[in-house]
C-alpha cells in the first residue's frame, strides 16, 4: 500500500506552540536547512517523493531551498504564508495570505502549489468556508481537517480517509492525517508529527499496518523539519508547550528512517489523483457554508 508522506516546511520559531510575532522573525538564526537536508538525503535514499507543504515566509526567505526540493522532483504545496490559525482570519485575510504564499512560492521554484495544508491544521467546524476558498485558487487538494478531538484543532466524526468534498465554489480533495478507529469507536491519532515524536515507534506502525492491511487504505503521515533538528534553540514557555514542542526530537531521525524501511510512500497527488477519488456527500453538521461574497 502506497501512502502519503507530507514536510509542513517551516522553521523552529514557526510553530503555533512558540507564538512569535512575524515582524521578529528575521531576527532568528534560521536553521531550517538541518532538518530539511536530512529529510533529502533521506528520500534520495529510499528513492521516495513528499509533498513540502512550504510557508510563503521561507519561500520569500530561502528561494534556494524551496528550488531545491522542487528540483529532487518533490510535490510543492502551500503552508499559508504568514503561518497564522485560519479560524482567526476573515475569509478576505485567508485569502490575501493564500495569495502571497502562492506567489512567492512561484516566484522561489516557478511551481503553482496546488495542494494545500493550513497552520496547526486549524481548518474546523466554523472555518470550513476556507475550503471555498481554496477550490476558488485553483487548489486540487487540501489537508488540513483533523478528524479528533483536540484543544487547539479537530473535527470530530468526520470522514477519516480521502474523499472529494463538493464546495459552491468547486470541488476540492480532503485528505485528513492518519487516525485509527478503536474498539470502543474512539479515533486516535496515529499521522506523525508529535504523535511520532511522542510515542513510541510501534504505535504509529501499528496503526499504519491497520490502516493499510485491515481498512485497506492509505495513511497521511507528517513531520517537519525542525522536529529532526534536536540541538535547536528552546523558544516556549509553559510545560505543556514545551513537552509538546521538544519531547523525542533526539529520537525522531530513527523513527522517520525506520518508517521509510518498513513502508512506501509517495506525494499526496500521485496517492491521491482526482479523478481516482470518489465524491462524499458530508453530512449536514459539516456542510460547508457559501462564502462567495466574501472572497
Amino acid at each position: 500500500m502506497l501512502n502519503v508522506l507530507s514536510v509542513d516546511l517551516e522553521d523552529y520559531f514557526h510553530p503555533t506552540e512558540v507564538v512569535t510575532d512575524m515582524a521578529n522573525w528575521s531576527g532568528f538564526a534560521s536553521r531550517i536547512d538541518v532538518g530539511t537536508n536530512f529529510l533529502l538525503d533521506l528520500l534520495a535514499d529510499h528513492n521516495t517523493r513528499a509533498t513540502f507543504f512550504v510557508l510563503g515566509w521561507v519561500a520569500e526567505k530561502y528561494p534556494a531551498l524551496v528550488r531545491r526540493i522542487a528540483d529532487a522532483g518533490h510535490e510543492i504545496g502551500c503552508h499559508s504564508y504568514a503561518h497564522r490559525l485560519v479560524y482567526d482570519l476573515t475569509p478576505a485575510e485567508f485569502r490575501n495570505d493564500t495569495i502571497r504564499a502562492m506567489c512567492a512560492i512561484e516566484q522561489a521554484c516557478g511551481v503553482t502549489p496546488r495542494v494545500y495544508r493550513a497552520p496547526s491544521y486549524s481548518i474546523v467546524r466554523k472555518s470550513f468556508w476556507a475550503l471555498e476558498v481554496l477550490a476558488s485558487l485553483g487548489f486540487t487538494h487540501d489537508s488540513s481537517v483533523y478528524p479528533i478531538v483536540h484543544d487547539r484543532y479537530g473535527v470530530p466524526g468526520f470522514p477519516r480517509f480521502a474523499h472529494t468534498i463538493e464546495t459552491s465554489l468547486g470541488p476540492i480533495v480532503e485528505v485528513p492525517i492518519a487516525t485509527v478507529q478503536l474498539v470502543s469507536g474512539h479515533v486516535t491519532p496515529v499521522g506523525g508529527g508529535g504523535y511520532l515524536r511522542l510515542f513510541p515507534y510501534r504505535y504509529t506502525a501499528a496503526g499504519i499496518r491497520k490502516i493499510n492491511n485491515t481498512e485497506h487504505e492509505s495513511a497521511c503521515i507528517y513531520t517537519h523539519p525542525w522536529e529532526l533538528d534536536p540541538d535547536q534553540p528552546r523558544l516556549t514557555r509553559g510545560l505543556l508547550s514545551r513537552a509538546r514542542t521538544y519531547t523525542g526530537l533526539k529520537s525522531m531521525r530513527k523513527k522517520l528512517s525506520r518508517l521509510l524501511d518498513e513502508f512506501e510512500f509517495s506525494t499526496m497527488g500521485a496517492v491521491h489523483p482526482v479523478a481516482r477519488i470518489p465524491r462524499q456527500s458530508v453530512e449536514r453538521e459539516f456542510a460547508i457554508s457559501a462564502v462567495a461574497a466574501n472572497v
